[in-house]
C-alpha cells in the first residue's frame, strides 16, 4: 500500500518517528516539525491528513483554518487546552486526546511529591546541602503521621483515581471534589466524596490537583482558596499549570499557611525569569527555597509512558485515515 497520507508531529518529539512509522508506515509518511511556536508551522501543515500535537505550543484558529484535508487533530497527552477544539469543530475536524498513557506515572509523581514534602525529605535535604542547619531531624519538626490524615483530590478521573488508591495504601483518608464524577465512583474506590470545594479544602492535609484546565478550574487554587486550607498543609499540582495561581504560593509559604508545595506544571513553560514562584524558589533567603519542589513538567514521563503516548497517538491517526470509529474525541 502506498503512503498516500501525510501525518505531521508538530512539537516536542525530536527523535526520528520510528514508533509512529511502525504504526502508520504502510499508510502515511510522518514528518517531525520540531516547532517551538505556532508560527513555525506556517507552510508545513496545510496538506496534513492528521496532526499530532504535544504541549510545547498552542494550536489555534490561525493554524486550524489552514488545514485543507485534515481528518484528525490528536493531542498526544491528557490535557487539550492548548488546542482550539471548539474552532476545529466548526471546521468539521475532530480533536482527540490520549487520556490513559501516563496514568501510573503521574499518580506515582503526585504521591512522590507528597511524601517528599510531608515527611520533611526535601526540606532537610535542601537545608543540609547548603549548610543552613546542623545535623538534626528537629529542623523539620513538627511532622505528623500520615495515616488518617486527609488527602484531598480535586478531580477524580483516571489519574485522580490512581492517585487515590495509592494514598489509600498509605493509610490516608482520601476525599475528593469532582462535580462531574459519576455517582458510585466513591464506593468503587473506597474514598469519600464531598459536595463542595470549600468542604474539601477545610479538612485537607494535602491537596492534590488532578482536574483538566477549564474556565471553572483556572486558578481554582489561588490565594483565597489556599487560605481555606488548614495552616501548615501542603499543595501538589501535577495536572495543568494554570489550575494553580502559583504567584500565591510564596506568600503562603512565608506565612506558614502552606508548609510546602510540589509543582510539576506551570502556567508558562519554561517560566519567565521574573515568575514569582520560581524567583522565591531560587532565593536562598526565601522560605520557599527549602519548602517548594518545582519540576519541568515531568510527571508524565517514563520511557514506557512516552512510548505509549506515541503509539496511542499514531493509532488514533491510523483509525482516522482508514475510516474506523474514532476514540477519545473531545469536541
Amino acid at each position: 500500500m502506498s503512503k498516500r497520507f501525510k501525518v505531521v508531529v508538530t512539537d516536542f518529539l525530536t527523535h526520528p518517528p520510528d514508533t509512529e512509522e511502525r504504526v502508520l508506515g504502510d499508510l502515511a509518511r510522518v514528518e517531525v516539525l520540531r516547532a517551538h511556536h505556532e508560527d513555525d508551522l506556517l507552510g508545513r501543515i496545510e496538506d496534513a491528513d492528521a496532526v499530532m500535537i504535544y504541549h510545547c505550543l498552542r494550536f489555534t484558529e490561525k493554524s486550524i483554518a489552514r488545514l485543507d484535508r485534515c481528518k484528525l487533530i490528536v493531542r498526544c497527552g491528557v490535557g487539550y487546552d492548548n488546542v482550539d477544539w471548539a474552532y476545529a469543530r466548526t471546521r468539521g475536524i475532530p480533536v482527540a486526546n490520549v487520556p490513559d498513557y501516563g496514568t501510573e506515572e503521574v499518580a506515582d509523581s503526585a504521591i512522590g511529591l507528597t511524601l517528599a514534602l510531608t515527611r520533611g525529605i526535601a526540606l532537610l535535604n535542601s537545608q543540609l546541602r547548603c549548610g543552613a542547619v546542623d545535623w538534626s531531624y528537629k529542623h523539620a519538626a513538627p511532622l505528623g503521621r500520615l495515616r488518617g490524615r486527609v488527602f484531598a483530590i480535586i478531580g477524580l478521573g483516571r489519574i485522580g483515581s490512581a492517585t487515590a488508591l495509592r494514598a489509600k495504601a498509605l493509610g490516608m483518608d482520601v476525599a475528593y471534589y469532582d462535580p462531574y464524577a459519576p455517582d458510585g465512583r466513591d464506593k468503587s474506590l473506597g474514598v469519600r466524596r464531598v459536595e463542595s470545594l470549600e468542604e474539601l479544602l477545610a479538612q485537607a492535609h494535602v491537596v492534590s490537583a488532578h482536574c483538566p484546565l477549564t474556565a471553572e478550574t483556572r486558578h481554582i487554587m489561588r490565594r483565597e482558596t489556599i487560605e481555606q486550607m488548614p495552616t501548615g498543609s501542603y499543595l501538589v499540582n501535577t495536572s495543568r499549570g494554570a489550575v494553580v495561581d502559583t504567584s500565591a504560593i510564596p506568600g503562603a509559604i512565608a506565612s506558614g499557611q502552606l508548609a510546602g508545595a510540589g509543582i510539576d506544571v506551570l502556567e508558562h513553560e519554561p517560566p519567565p525569569a521574573d515568575d514569582p514562584l520560581v524567583s522565591a524558589w531560587r532565593d536562598p533567603r526565601h522560605p520557599a527555597h527549602h519548602r517548594v519542589l518545582v519540576n519541568p513538567h515531568t510527571a508524565f514521563y517514563s520511557e514506557e509512558g512516552l512510548t505509549d503516548m506515541r503509539v496511542k497517538g499514531a493509532e488514533a491517526c491510523r483509525r482516522a485515515l482508514v475510516g474506523l470509529p474514532l476514540r477519545n474525541v473531545v469536541n
